[in-house]
């Protein structure tokens, strides 16, 4: 349920929280005591005056006047007085207080327009004040001229502001041994783009103490250390300090090498579509991008600018004789010779991917392995989107852009997958996503629409869907119904915000394209980007807008210090997204009412689910992926929806059209498995019964009124006052003594859930084991729960990073998921423990790479033949070797005995005359099949009242004969365990590192 973090303009303060928002870089001024020593009160004035800077550079006005009041005191006549040149771009004028601290103030050209601060005035202080396109600071634009500083050493300071986005820079300062500059110092010239200059006189001293700041609260202190600079010339570039640095605003030579030829030009044609790849060119100041030029078919010659090594062309003419040459080019416009030629012949177009069919089995068969596709194997690499946080993030740095792994990088490690003994694949949401870091899917824009970034030619979503079930593997799709991304659905409702293309705001807003579509893949000509935004944003109110004071400007600012605009950003108390379709408030108690009916977060709108068309706009979106084929659907957020509307609308919707696509049988094993995120070890989640995953395994008990947003409140009341006492109890998981009955579904909502109890205590497997058995009796039927360690969220107990247990308490953990009641599941890498330990997710403020959702393809890389589950003919390279690991080795023998006792799959349990921490019995009896395991993980045990008869060890081969109702088993250790069966199959399997 956790989302990436990102930046969001709702309540930002001027000075505290846009320095927080900075990622670390910059902090508060710096405390130390030779920065405070200088600041001793100064003997007081008779008045106080104010000296107020201007910029005009944005105005074009002829003259400019200052219209103001001391605080208290009266205004001056308009148009007020009028300034005088200060430098340039600059005017200034001082004027006299009196004894007030401070002043409003208003500018205009004295003909009629007028700068006063979007109608609230600007509110200044006393001393030296800065006014710069809505900005104010305190500091002298215009200062000593810092080229000519006085006798003595001198340090030339250059400051890098290209990361921050400032458009004030100060330089507070202290030579060695001397005193501060008053705070917040003294002001930085433009040197030229992205950098800043001061020179200062150093007297005897050889180095200084300085800190930055943008005059507006924001500093820059050294992680609160200062920094050290000597005399001379130095640069301060991202906190690295570089003396006698060159001039980073020299003139340069001009460029005008080109880049050398690209060389190893190849192209392969598949059907249609052709992919063409090349080594990369090299240039003394780099190859910024490739020109591809293609010749042949009836549709003359074509053009294509692309930023990587390779280039995916589809929807080519049938049987036609392609050439390609590619060119490097450099950021002057230097470009290379062509490429030698590469040539293809496309072949005949393939047919659309019949629509698949879902297997229909019980899903309680089939061990689930969760995967990122994003983050899983990359297929198709002409794909790869690494949206606008690519650099902010690090992931450029390793090159790894947030969306990776593809459709087809799946489909060609679904072997893989199969080897390991898995037969389910849940992935994450595959529809359409938008915002700046959205690569787990949960972002959804076009519900509609699969997301381009994860298909390919020939590695679409059905295709997937398809090449899985031709190996007898389900798909399970992640879906979302409680939220939309923060820019709306397609469809349904897109909000348009409030955006000026100033020099502020031009890097954030995109220009307008009428004729681009957004896809996410697609880089829009203008912007060349893929993740434009032009199609979003608006200076002209538009018809029937609901935001509230559209377009002013508001008293906050961005972590930059730019002006922030009412309706600039989307979120749900501004008016900006209408009650009918979205709830409009944030969510205050996790625990209540309002948790169904408020925003989760600032990229996550949440839908009015109880209004009809927000349910029609849903349900016909997945209808289209029931359509297709898939299993099941993992349904993401599920406690933020009532349970009602699951109940009334939703969960009948899928069931009905899968009876109607595909009939009753494959219908009643389509499966659905919720979050209802409840990260507490209580059998029911503080006492709410409405936040507590059981509960929503439940039809309704009661009549409620026929709307749905009153039939919510309702129930809720209803349920809460019935508590936990009052809640339905089931056998369903359970057997009657020795013996397996039938399970009654009767009272079966539709969806089953993920057993949140269990995954936050699996960081000890006895303490998983004892609370899973404690709420058993509280969902409809626990078989069907679905049984993790860890997730794309959180580890056990709420960790937020993956599970670092170690090895052997893996072990352990898998061996009792395996064989307790329950569907085992899987994430990703788990197999090998990959990057345990690391932070789940930090969104954009550290590389992927580092964290829980690190790219999995480089230990996927080679050749793997599966021959069946859990069996692999052949396997090469990478792979063969995550293989061979301890871990993938041991649930690949622990998929093969549960795969040969259905008691282990299907069957109830019980721990009636069992002893030993974690051991239970199992049955399931279906016509002439009757299956009874005895299980115990890690330790001994004792069974007695048992039947009589011939139980085998799965995992020894070992043979007891019953005789008496007893058999006592010795502690088989850590990780291991040992599976006596009546009349069981034998040993299934070879010894592995624990199963032995």
């Amino acid at each position: 349920m956790r989302r990436t973090r990102l930046r969001r303009f709702r309540q930002v303060t001027v000075a505290a929280a846009a320095a927080a928002c900075l990622l670390g870089l910059l902090s508060a001024p710096p405390p130390s005591p030779s920065a405070t020593a200088s600041s001793a009160a100064p003997v007081a004035a008779a008045e106080n005056t104010a000296t107020v800077f201007y910029f005009t550079k944005t105005k074009n006005w002829s003259a400019h006047r200052l219209h103001y009041a001391p605080d208290g005191g009266a205004w001056t006549a308009v148009p007020g007085v009028a300034m005088e040149a200060a430098c340039t771009d600059w005017v200034k004028k001082t004027v006299t207080l009196g004894s007030a601290e401070g002043l409003q103030a208003t500018f205009t050209d004295g003909g009629g327009t007028w700068d006063n601060n979007g109608g609230r005035n600007y509110d200044l202080g006393t001393g030296t004040v800065t006014v710069k396109d809505g900005v104010v600071a305190h500091s002298d634009p215009c200062g000593d001229d810092p080229a000519e500083p006085a006798p003595g050493n001198r340090a030339t300071v250059y400051y890098s502001t290209a990361a921050l986005g400032w458009t004030t820079v100060n330089l507070h300062h202290a030579p060695a041994g001397g005193a501060w500059t008053t705070v917040p110092g003294v002001g930085m010239e433009a040197a030229c783009t992205g950098w800043w200059r001061r020179s200062v006189d150093l007297g005897a001293a050889t180095t200084l103490s300085a800190v930055f700041n943008n005059g507006n609260g924001v500093w820059d202190n050294n992680n609160g250390v200062n920094y050290a600079l000597p005399a001379g010339t130095t640069t301060v570039e991202d906190r690295t300090v570089t003396p006698g640095a060159a001039d980073p605003c020299a003139v340069e030579a001009p460029d005008t090498r080109a880049p050398t030829v690209p060389t190893g030009v190849t192209a392969r044609a598949d059907g249609t579509s052709a992919v063409l790849s090349w080594q990369p060119a090299s240039d003394d100041r780099g190859v910024t991008a490739y020109q591809v030029t293609r010749t042949g078919g009836t549709r003359g010659t074509a053009v294509t600018d692309v930023g990587s090594t390779v280039l995916s062309e589809t929807d080519l003419e049938e049987s036609t004789a392609y050439t390609w040459t590619v060119r490097a080019l450099d950021a002057a416009g230097n470009t290379s010779a062509a490429s030698a030629p590469a040539r293809a012949t496309t072949g005949t177009a393939p047919p659309a991917p019949a629509e698949g069919r879902p297997l229909g089995t019980d899903p309680r068969k089939d061990p689930i392995y969760f995967v990122l596709t994003a983050r899983f194997h990359d297929g198709d690499p002409s794909n790869d989107r690494g949206g606008s946080q690519h650099t902010k993030s690090g992931n450029a740095a390793n090159g790894d852009p947030m969306f990776r792994g593809d459709f087809k990088g799946l489909v060609d490690k679904l072997d893989y997958i199969k080897g390991l003994g898995f037969s389910a694949v849940w992935i994450t949401p595959v529809v359409l996503n938008r915002s700046d870091y959205d690569y787990h899917g949960y972002h959804g824009y076009d519900f509609y629409q699969v997301d381009a970034r994860l298909e390919s030619a020939g590695a679409s979503y059905q295709d997937l869907i398809n090449a899985a079930h031709a190996k007898g593997m389900k798909i399970y799709q992640d879906v979302v119904y409680n939220h939309s991304s923060r820019w709306g659905a397609k469809g349904l409702f897109t909000p348009r915000t409030y955006g000026v293309r100033d020099s502020q705001w031009s890097w954030h807003y995109d220009e307008p394209n009428a004729s681009f579509e957004y896809d996410g893949l697609t880089v829009e000509p203008k912007s060349g980007k893929s993740y434009y935004n032009g199609d979003l944003w608006s200076t002209a109110e538009p018809t029937g807008n609901t935001c509230v004071n559209w377009g002013t400007a508001t008293t906050y600012t961005s972590p930059e210090g730019y002006r922030i605009y009412n309706c600039q950003w989307p979120n749900p108390t501004s008016g900006m997204f209408p009650k009918a379709l979205y709830h409009t408030c944030w969510i205050g108690n996790w625990e209540g009412e309002d948790s169904r009916s408020c925003w989760l977060h600032d990229d996550l709108a949440d839908f009015n689910t109880e209004s009809t068309a927000v349910q029609n706009y849903l349900i016909g979106a997945y209808d289209k992926y029931i359509d297709m084929g898939v299993d099941g659907f993992r349904v993401d957020t599920a406690v933020h929806i009532p349970r009602t509307t699951w109940n009334r609308r939703f969960l009948p919707a899928i069931q009905e059209r899968v009876t109607r696509k595909f009939g009753a049988e494959v219908a009643k094993n389509f499966f659905v498995f919720g979050e209802v995120a409840a990260f507490v070890n209580d059998k029911w989640n503080r006492g709410s019964v409405n936040h507590s995953a059981q509960f929503y395994t439940w039809k309704e008990r009661a009549e409620y009124d026929a709307d749905d947003t009153r039939a919510a409140l309702e129930m809720y009341a209803h349920e809460q006052r019935l508590g936990p006492a009052g809640q339905p109890t089931s056998t369903n998981a359970f057997l009657n003594g020795n013996d397996y009955h039938e399970p009654d579904h009767s009272r079966f909502s539709g969806m089953h859930v993920i057993d949140m109890r269990m995954h936050m205590n699996f960081g000890d497997a006895r303490n998983a084991f004892g609370n899973g058995k404690d709420s058993d009796d509280s969902y409809n039927d626990a078989t069907y729960n679905v049984v993790y360690v860890d997730s794309h969220d959180y580890g056990p107990n709420k960790s937020s990073e993956r599970y670092a247990g170690g090895t052997d308490a893996w072990a352990e953990n898998m061996s009792l998921m395996w064989t307790f009641r329950g569907i085992p599941t899987l994430y990703y890498g788990s197999e090998i423990e990959f990057q345990k330990g690391k932070k789940i997710d930090c969104g954009p403020t550290c590389p992927l790479a580092t964290t829980g959702r690190a790219y999995f393809g480089d230990h996927l890389a080679g050749d793997v033949k599966a021959s069946g589950f859990s069996s692999v003919e052949s396997a090469s390279g990478a792979v063969a070797q995550t293989l061979a690991q301890p871990l993938a080795r041991h649930v690949q023998r622990l998929n093969q005995i549960r795969r040969a006792v259905p008691a282990l799959q299907t069957g109830q349990y019980s721990t009636e005359g069992v002893s030993g921490s974690m051991a239970f019995k199992r049955r399931w009896t279906s016509g002439s099949t009757d299956s009874f395991a005895l299980v115990t993980v890690t330790d001994g045990a004792t069974y007695t009242g048992i039947p009589n008869g011939t139980y085998t060890d799965a995992v020894t081969g070992d043979q007891r004969v019953v005789t008496d109702g007893t058999l006592t088993v010795a502690a088989p250790g850590k990780g291991n365990l040992r599976v006596y069966v009546r009349n069981g199959p034998g040993r299934i399997g070879t010894a592995g590192p624990y199963l032995k």
